[in-house]
């Protein structure tokens, strides 16, 4: 792309479709007169009065403790210097916006028209009592040490100025990682800072901090090594000066271990990286061009470490994996500041996540096929969603062992749940399942594992402990493909038409010939339908010799459940099977049914469907309130589509009185309890937050499931069959690794559940 495209595509994103990246939205309600006479004259005199009484009641009754300021004086704006405060405003918006989405921290930017360090400090403190944190941003060294000194001691909140420490956890994670690969000692290696603004300062004291030695450690500047006979150093820079007898980077670099570039692109040669001792770790963080190119510095050293502040290239050091999360779990726990214990609370915290399994979506997010810990993986990803849950945590307890947390965290595992619940990420089902399974894994049979998608999955499975995988295909396919994701765990691997399977596919045809002989099955169709994966499967499943089995992958879900079908008994009392989907919304799971096998079900199937989905909702941990859609609200039409289902509701009443479920309803007044109250008051489902919806038909369930899916990117969970005494379940064609990783968890939650009934 052109510079002059890239620059109008910037400008175009900044005007449109309204100016700027950030806005300000109500909270509460606002659509009555009696609403904005709360919101403001009179009712908004009461907290003004309760917080000039208790001032820590500003964070009970207004939006404090979850706002931030971002205050620049645009003195050292990215790579572009001194552009003054207003012209720094759209980086200022952008921290904002980061701030936002990483951690659902709201943010006000504000750019201070000064240069003098006292007005600057003076301005920052009068504003202070507004916020629940202080973001520093883009201001120049020598000022920015003096600046944020001398509000982390005269405020009462969390200070941070991101450039100087941002960088340095970030990098400091990074290093601890790459130190470990390389199996090096901390201690002993030798690093060489090029740069000496406020981020190198930063990141130097936090390597000391991380146990490397001052007396290994030489830092350089535009003139060469600082040494300690060069006159009218900086205090920041005598901190880190040396009297070795070096003068240049290029005496400096020979024998060095690490080199951290904090400077200007292209100042590291190849003949330099040359000198650097046995596995070189390079951190070349000049950003848009790094001190050394990606490229010509893995091709020089093969054994290197590389690291950039690039999104193009691994390990990428990038600040907004530090400060959304450290500023989180400070507000969380109204920390009085951010000191040295939290910071490297949080570099520990992002290098053990860099070294657990890596979720497939973040595969997925960066176009990888598998991601692990290495040399080209030492820091997580940006994008990478456990981030929230994992670093925030750290932060918090941190800052209570330290003794400056002034409202300690009492439950954990709640706040990490409320954590994941601000991004909406809907995992706290998946979370309780996983954990579920763990407890007591089950085996799975994935019956199209020589597909790549499928194996992955199973990899998933087995590297959590969530279940026992018993991978089922061409056996030379899928140990190909297992060798491509470094799947190398001793995993029981089945391909039916094999010959090794020829005594076990004539038992199970024998099997499955007397049951079905009566219906014209002969014995050699029922020999030839065993070379099928998914009839030899169901067979394993039905005799024992696996508890549970997910497919459907590359079939179409009515060739895929038709053996099911023939194979494996109903539950008691089931006439036909259903299929129910999780739907991952932000109002919470809802279970969406039938989703998949009955096409148009009779009142009598309907109220079985129902049934069973809210049996299916007790066995998730879920008290179901359940709604019977229809176009009609309580006999309000008399057509035979909505009769169905008004006598399916009566059904439902009469044989499981104690069931909360209604219906005829429209699914808006389903969903809208004030609604609901004012107009339909007698309702079962008044007072109740509706979560699960049985829908009249197949066609109106399965497009409401898959549009949600797709209008409003919803997660979901399923089909999940229902009715069949053993836990067979059928992804949708093509499904996703996280589907595939998703229906294997409730295989394994269903075998567990079957297993206590035997």
């Amino acid at each position: 792309m052109s510079n002059s495209k890239k620059k109008s595509e910037a400008l175009l994103y900044h005007e449109f479709p309204s100016p700027g990246k950030i806005q300000v939205l109500p909270t509460t309600k606002y659509s009555t007169q009696r609403d904005l006479s709360l919101a403001y004259s009179p009712g908004v005199a009461e907290p003004c009065l309760a917080i000039e009484e208790n001032p820590d009641d500003a964070y009970k009754y207004t939006s404090k403790g979850n706002l931030v300021a971002v205050i620049s004086n645009g003195t050292a704006v990215l790579g572009l210097g001194d552009i003054g405060a207003l012209a720094g405003k759209p980086v200022m918006e952008g921290k904002g916006l980061l701030f936002k989405i990483f951690a659902d921290i709201d943010v006000f930017d504000i750019e201070v028209d000064t240069h003098d360090v006292e007005k600057f400090i003076e301005t920052v403190k009068n504003i202070a009592p507004t916020f629940g944190g202080i973001n520093l941003e883009d201001i120049k060294a020598p000022e920015a040490f003096e600046i944020e000194r001398r509000l982390k001691e005269e405020l009462d909140i969390p200070v941070m100025h991101d450039d100087q420490h941002g960088t340095a956890i970030i990098s400091a994670a990074a290093l601890k990682n790459a130190v470990e690969i390389t199996g090096k000692d901390i201690s002993k290696v030798k690093i060489v800072v090029n740069g000496a603004g406020a981020a190198a300062i930063s990141c130097s004291r936090l390597y000391l901090a991380l146990g490397a030695k001052r007396e290994n450690l030489v830092m350089c500047d535009s003139k060469g090594v600082i040494r300690k006979d060069i006159k009218n150093l900086t205090e920041q820079k005598a901190e880190f000066a040396t009297d070795r007898d070096i003068h240049t980077l290029e005496e400096a670099m020979v024998d060095s271990d690490v080199f951290i570039g904090l400077s200007i692109g292209n100042v590291l040669t190849p003949k330099m990286l040359k000198t650097m001792a046995k596995d070189p770790i390079v951190f070349a963080m000049a950003n848009p061009t790094p001190e050394i190119d990606y490229n010509l510095a893995v091709e020089t050293r093969k054994d290197i470490i590389m690291a950039t502040g690039r999104s193009d290239y691994p390990n990428q050091v990038n600040n907004v994996l530090g400060f959304p999360f450290i500023f989180r779990g400070a507000l969380d726990v109204r920390a009085t500041g951010i000191n040295e214990e939290m910071k490297m609370a949080a570099v520990h915290a992002l290098a053990n996540l860099a070294k657990e399994s890596v979720p497939e979506q973040v595969n997925i997010t960066y176009g990888e096929s598998h991601i692990e810990f290495g040399k080209e993986y030492i820091i997580p990803k940006p994008f990478d969603h456990r981030l929230i849950t994992e670093v925030p945590p750290a932060i918090a307890k941190a800052a209570m062992d330290s003794g400056i947390a002034k409202q300690p965290i009492k439950d954990w595992d709640a706040y990490k749940e409320s954590l994941a619940e601000r991004l909406g990420t809907g995992n706290k089902l998946m979370r309780r399942l996983m954990a579920r399974a763990k407890s007591n894994p089950k085996s799975i049979i994935f019956a199209e594992a020589d597909h790549l998608h499928v194996l992955k999955a199973a990899q998933i499975i087995h590297d959590e402990g969530v279940g026992n995988p018993i991978l089922m295909g061409d056996k030379t396919i899928i140990q190909e493909l297992m060798k491509e994701i470094s799947f190398d765990s001793n995993v029981s691997i089945i391909d039916p038409k094999s010959d090794s399977e020829r005594a076990r596919r004539h038992k199970f045809a024998e099997i499955y010939w007397k049951k079905r002989q009566r219906n014209g099955i002969s014995l050699l169709a029922a020999q030839r339908l065993m070379r099928e994966r998914n009839y030899f499967a169901a067979m394993m499943v039905n005799e024992g010799e696996a508890d549970s089995l997910v497919t459907g992958y590359s079939r179409s879900y009515p060739a895929t459940v038709k053996p099911m079908i023939e194979l494996i008994e109903k539950e008691k009392g089931v006439k036909k099977i259903a299929a129910t989907n999780i739907m991952i919304t932000k109002r919470g799971p809802m279970f969406f049914s039938d989703t998949a096998i009955n096409t148009n079900p009779t009142a009598e199937e309907l109220a079985d469907i129902c049934h069973m989905t809210s049996e299916s909702m007790k066995m998730f941990g879920f008290e179901p309130n359940l709604a019977m859609l229809s176009f009609s609200n309580f006999g309000s039409s008399n057509s035979p589509l909505a009769t169905k289902v008004i006598e399916a509701t009566k059904i439902v009443h009469t044989r499981f009185p104690n069931l909360i479920v209604d219906g005829d309803i429209q699914a808006d007044f389903a969903l809208n309890p004030q609604l609901l109250k004012e107009k339909f008051p007698f309702s079962k489902l008044n007072g109740k937050k509706v979560n699960g919806l049985i829908f009249p038909s197949l066609e109106s369930a399965n497009i409401s499931y898959k549009l949600m899916k797709e209008f409003n990117h919803v997660e979901s969970i399923g089909p999940i069959i229902m009715g069949l005494k053993k836990p067979v379940h059928i992804i949708q064609l093509g499904a996703s690794v996280d589907e595939i990783v998703n229906i294997a968890c409730v295989a394994v939650v269903h075998a567990q559940e079957k297993a206590k009934i035997k």
